[in-house]
């Protein structure tokens, strides 16, 4: 017995030994083999997620803003626009019904379903005005959304966002600005040149009537020039899809796209019902305002926007009026001279109100940001559901800074609701007044762009406040401000079937023109 355990016992320890000779043999051969060594993957290609903190950052900037979420009340009020508006608008609406009539005088009569809007010149606002927070900012922003005194809150979201002005430049550009999935991964569309294309423009501004309002159908007045219709924009290293009625339509078969905004946005709503329609008038387009209470008040000149749906695939595109993207709310309902409250830190009651019903929302603001748009509308700053006293948000620019700050990041907090939504803030479109202002002598009649130059260079958008708003949420930029700035030559100008003597629009756009092209690049998103 006992030899035999001794036996076994040696059998036991060569057995150890040989695995351990075995092992050793491996190990070196998997150190010194190039076979062995390639089945490890390099430290570039090992997948790196993003750090916690970040995301936690995300999450809880879903929060930021619980002054604003806390109040929302869903009932949309009625809007109140007053009829009188400052003298850009006042000059700029009669021209549109002097117009109306003097096509219909030229036998060129335009069947328009109502396309008006409140909407119009002046704006004293730079491009820059307001700051750009960073990330680490909006960081501490987010942190103060669980304070329990809302007013402390918003002090302190006024003081973190530091919205004066300040030189804050934008280290690249994150996954939310304006980019593209798979064969245009990163591809940043506004850069990139103006070339001439013979196949332009996509629809007819003689034809287009039925969507295209007349003061802005650069064919229908005095202008004799329009190689401006001819210019395509062409992304650096980008392929952009090409646009086309069908190609759209299939695209958006059974859904809804919105724009809210001011009359820029109006414009890009109307050049999207041309280029759909292919500036032709169509019986399977149908009126459906009333499914989004865009009706007209009683003692209103015009709704507050407008819907149409395409039969055929059951798309629809609308429009409605929001020049500032915060919530207005007239202090007396029975009184029509009341003031109306501006409420910075809500978005628009529509938006909240039908956000479900959109597949794709586009939002812009800017051109009434100014001290005349506010008197002459009699908007009363209100935040936290009482007047403004905060004497940072008395200046213009903060208070539209923080207005949009607040307004997409609500729209973000939204966004998980709504896993197939796309949402996007455009950036502001520039307006060319040369030696003066609208109603001092400011001009931009001129048939070229008169800087010669038709190519975008920088990486960076030139609207940082817009670019800024949207740091930190899964809204995308629409970035249009610098493509547009290049084409001082496709405004209005003096150009109707009346001049106004003294007076130009330097701020809207000929139809075909510029805004075509901002939804190309947005159809490219889409």
């Amino acid at each position: 017995m006992k030899g035999g355990y001794n036996g076994l016992r040696a059998k036991q320890l060569s057995l150890f030994l040989m695995a351990v000779f075995c092992t050793s043999i491996l190990l070196f051969g998997w150190a010194k083999s190039p076979i062995f060594s390639s089945l490890i993957p390099p430290k570039s290609r090992v997948l790196k997620l993003p750090p916690v903190d970040d995301s936690q950052e995300l999450v809880e900037g879903l929060n930021v803003l619980d002054v604003v979420r806390n109040r929302i009340d869903l009932q949309e009020p009625d809007h109140t626009t007053n009829n009188n508006s400052i003298t850009s608008e006042a000059v700029e609406e009669a021209q549109e019904t002097q117009l109306v009539e003097e096509v219909s005088d030229l036998d060129v009569a335009i069947k328009r379903a109502g396309l008006q809007e409140p909407d119009h010149l002046a704006s004293n606002n730079n491009l820059t005005s307001g700051s750009v927070t960073s990330k680490e900012t909006l960081g501490k922003a987010m942190e103060i959304s669980h304070k329990e005194n809302s007013s402390k809150a918003t002090e302190d979201i006024i003081s973190t966002l530091s919205f004066a002005s300040t030189n804050i430049s934008l280290v690249g550009r994150e996954n939310n600005m304006l980019t593209s999935k798979g064969e245009n991964q990163d591809c940043n569309f506004a850069k990139g040149k103006w070339i001439t294309d013979d196949n332009r423009p996509l629809y007819s501004g003689f034809g287009c009537k039925k969507w295209l309002s007349p003061m802005w159908s650069c064919r229908l007045m005095q202008r004799t020039d329009f190689e401006y219709e001819k210019l395509r924009w062409q992304p650096k290293d980008c392929k952009m899809h090409e646009f086309t009625s069908s190609n759209y339509l299939r695209r958006m078969r059974g859904k809804t796209l919105a724009f809210i905004g001011d009359s820029l946005g109006r414009q890009q709503f109307q050049s999207l019902m041309c280029m759909v329609s292919g500036g032709e008038e169509r019986n399977d387009v149908l009126d459906v305002g009333n499914e989004f209470g865009l009706l007209k008040a009683r003692g209103h000149a015009r709704p507050d926007g407008w819907a149409f749906r395409f039969l055929s695939t059951n798309t629809t595109i609308l429009y409605y009026w929001s020049a500032t993207l915060c919530d207005l709310e007239p202090l007396d309902i029975n009184n029509p001279t009341t003031d109306v409250a501006m409420h910075l830190d809500r978005p628009p009651a529509f938006l909240r109100q039908f956000l479900s019903k959109f597949d794709v929302v586009v939002l812009n603001t800017g051109h009434h940001w100014n001290r005349g748009k506010l008197n002459a509308n009699r908007w009363v700053m209100h935040v936290g559901g009482k007047p403004n006293t905060n004497r940072k948000l008395l200046d213009i620019g903060g208070a539209k800074n923080f207005t949009i700050y607040s307004t997409v990041h609500w729209l973000n907090s939204e966004l998980p609701k709504y896993p197939g939504l796309k949402s996007f803030y455009r950036s502001i479109s520039p307006r060319h007044f040369f030696n003066g202002e609208w109603n001092t002598g400011g001009t931009c009649d001129n048939t070229s762009p008169r800087s010669g130059e038709l190519e975008v260079l920088q990486d960076e958008s030139i609207d940082p406040q817009a670019a800024g708003s949207i740091k930190g949420t899964h809204v995308k930029l629409l970035d249009i401000t610098a493509l547009s700035q290049l084409r001082d030559e496709g405004h209005i100008s003096r150009y109707s079937i009346k001049a106004t003597p003294g007076v130009q629009d330097c701020l809207h756009w000929c139809l075909p023109g510029v805004p075509d092209t901002w939804n190309e690049l947005l159809f490219t998103q889409i």
